[in-house]
């Protein structure tokens, strides 16, 4: 059982990772008939939309969209390439700082519970190593299962953090991005089931994440049952 466990833990860690990557790496390839850069179709989107004031930058974090200091950040492969992913990453990215700049009220509740769970986090890894010293000091299960039970209760918060995200992502992606780029024709039809293929696994990059959450969480609910 111990063999299967860990087989299908690397299995919900790994295989979502694989995949996301595979598909990006795949439709990576530099394009050189394309006008421009994925950094620089950020920038002009975003000025089209009325966010001039969001910056467009280069990280080695990840493409994201940082929404407290108000930037899209790409990495430099999407920043400075010409190819179907840095276009559709770049488009995904700025429909966050859309969702940003229009209030949306899932982006807001990811970003609070975000926050949230940052201190839920640490608090709880203390509960659940310090449970088991706690139940010897006070000679009692009872201690044992309560810090358990509360630990998992602030682990529960990571999950729903990663739940809330899945329908922002995928809002980015299809809701947002996919018609921006066939609305604006920055990429032409042929391109087009490549750009969807890229945008769903921008929209799954968060999927291993919420597995991995929800794994832990029904480990540590089958320990207290």
């Amino acid at each position: 059982m111990a063999v299967i466990g860990i087989v299908l833990l690397a299995a919900i860690v790994f295989v979502p990772q694989f995949w996301v990557r595979s598909i990006i790496a795949h439709h990576g390839k530099d394009r050189p008939d394309f006008p421009g850069t994925g950094g620089e179709l950020a920038r002009h989107l975003l000025d089209e939309l009325d966010l001039s004031h969001v910056k467009v930058e280069t990280t080695e974090l990840g493409d994201h969209y940082d929404s407290e200091a108000k930037a899209v950040r790409l990495l430099p492969a999407h920043h400075d390439g010409r190819s179907v992913s840095a276009v559709a990453i770049a488009a995904h990215e700025v429909s966050h700082a859309l969702q940003d700049g229009r209030g949306e009220k899932m982006l807001a509740l990811r970003h609070r519970l975000a926050v949230l769970a940052i201190t839920t986090d640490k608090i709880a890894s203390v509960i659940l190593i310090g449970a088991p010293i706690l139940a010897a000091l006070l000679r009692t299960p009872a201690a044992f299962l309560a810090c358990l039970g509360l630990g998992v209760g602030m682990l529960a918060i990571r999950a729903i953090v990663h739940l809330v995200t899945l329908p922002v992502e995928f809002d980015a992606s299809f809701g947002k991005a996919l018609p921006i780029l066939r609305r604006g024709k920055y990429l032409n039809e042929r391109d087009m089931p490549a750009a969807r293929h890229v945008l769903r696994a921008a929209a799954f990059t968060y999927l291993a994440g919420a597995l991995i959450s929800l794994f832990n969480l029904a480990r540590w609910i089958r320990v207290l049952r």
